[in-house]
């Protein structure tokens, strides 16, 4: 490892850390919305099951492949083997992709927090409301900006002042917030409905396309293959134990997720009575929640602590993405932190101006039929992270072999699950995700629903 890089500076850190970047807006809206339109109960269970299995063992991968090199994505593979340089650049591509759009919702966050802070709850219930904010120009602008600037600010101040100290901060907060809104929400009358959805696995409602989305909302949830984890990983050191790490990161993450369906789902249930859950996601907590809370006596300071959650889930992922791409460029360029802090802004700034434009003065450009932050959203998340995960698969698994990963994550500690690591990862996990990319393109051309 690179004596002169950067580190956290023990376990705690980094499992925050890492936590905070798993821990976004997938967790808040994205889960929620999943559970409930892929049967509640056996969609939690299914998503459980794949966590302890394939997400765990490419999250291993992706950790161990950082600290064995103690490089970014970019550097890891080319050190590793350089006839996989190519598997690098792809992993870098993915967060390059997903920060500007990424920010954009998080200007949408900022500015529903403000709203709700300012006691202006009641006009964001407005049907018309978040149609007609996002499609202006001033202002959806201003608060991305907003959103940007200050990720760019907390990665500035470097690895230990600035992601592992906000995330320690970021994160018992979020914890308890969750659990919180999520305990009022299911003293609601007639919320107990939606509860029972929710946690009540029906086998009834098993299908290969549960299997599907569960499998996809790992990777989106998850932080896995867009080089954020190897990143990490590369900052991590040797005396920590892999194996505990992941498996606290993934208590983290799926806890979050959980609570946040009991935050949304039951609520839905009480005032919509569950039809509202067909909505995508963003229109269901930015479109729906403010008017629940219109009509909870207290709604604004609700509403208020929600957006909050939600900002700080944002931001802990927007960190982890920004401090990925800033550590691509200065293990690449050899360029100092805030040099390659002020590139990224700049392009970040630039990239991200079509998906906000892209629901206003540019709807009329449909790339592939989606708007900009759609077709970002899914070249990023359904095209190169399954290819990049299926790469990392193949490489780990039949070229430099499992028992490189299994020597690295064994410095820390017995490895309890190596045997379960080698068949996930050279055949179980290949499989998986090829499925899983197939469905992803089939269903976007709508040949096939997902």
């Amino acid at each position: 490892m690179n004596e002169n890089r950067s580190s956290f500076t023990g376990k705690i850190g980094f499992v925050l850390a890492a936590a905070g970047s798993a821990v976004g807006l997938g967790n808040i809206w994205r889960f929620p919305y999943l559970a409930a339109k892929y049967g509640g109960g056996i969609f939690l269970l299914v998503y459980l099951v794949l966590a302890l299995t394939f997400g765990f063992a490419l999250m291993i991968t992706e950790i161990a492949i950082g600290r064995k090199t103690g490089l970014s994505a970019i550097g890891a593979y080319k050190k590793l083997d350089k006839r996989f340089s190519f598997a690098g650049y792809l992993a870098a591509i993915v967060p390059i992709i997903i920060l500007p759009y990424y920010s954009v919702i998080g200007g949408w966050v900022t500015k529903y927090l403000a709203v709700f802070v300012s006691g202006q709850g009641k006009a964001a219930a407005d049907g018309d409301y978040f149609g007609d904010f996002i499609g202006g120009v001033g202002e959806p602008i201003f608060w991305y900006f907003l959103f940007i600037g200050v990720t760019a600010i907390v990665v500035l101040f470097g690895v230990q002042k600035g992601v592992e100290k906000v995330s320690k901060i970021m994160m018992p907060i979020l914890v308890v917030l969750t659990l919180g809104i999520s305990i009022y929400t299911i003293t609601l009358p007639g919320a107990w409905e939606g509860v029972l959805y929710y946690i009540t696995p029906n086998f009834e409602n098993f299908s290969a396309t549960t299997v599907l989305a569960a499998m996809g909302q790992l990777f989106y949830s998850m932080s896995l293959s867009m080089g954020i984890m190897i990143t990490y990983g590369s900052y991590m050191k040797k005396d920590v134990s892999i194996e505990k790490s992941v498996k606290q990161i993934e208590i983290f993450d799926t806890g979050i997720a959980f609570f946040a369906g009991l935050m949304i789902v039951p609520a839905v249930f009480v005032f919509g009575g569950g039809d509202n859950m067909e909505k995508n996601g963003a229109g269901l907590m930015f479109e729906v929640l403010p008017k629940i809370f219109d009509t909870i006596p207290g709604g604004s300071v609700l509403g208020g602590a929600f957006f909050i959650l939600v900002l700080f889930a944002a931001l802990t992922s927007s960190i982890s993405l920004m401090e990925t791409v800033v550590s691509f460029l200065g293990d690449k360029l050899k360029i100092g932190r805030k040099l390659s802090c002020l590139v990224v802004f700049i392009f970040c700034v630039l990239l991200g101006l079509p998906s906000s434009l892209g629901f206003g003065i540019w709807s009329h450009i449909a790339p592939l039929g989606m708007s900009f932050l759609n077709f970002f959203d899914f070249i990023s998340n359904s095209v190169l992270m399954p290819i990049v995960a299926f790469i990392t698969c193949i490489f780990i698994g039949f070229i430099i072999k499992p028992k490189s990963v299994i020597d690295e994550v064994e410095i820390g500690g017995a490895f309890k699950r190596k045997r379960l690591f080698a068949v996930m990862i050279k055949y179980i996990a290949p499989i998986c995700i090829i499925l899983i990319l197939i469905s992803s393109v089939l269903d976007a051309f709508g040949i096939m629903k997902i």
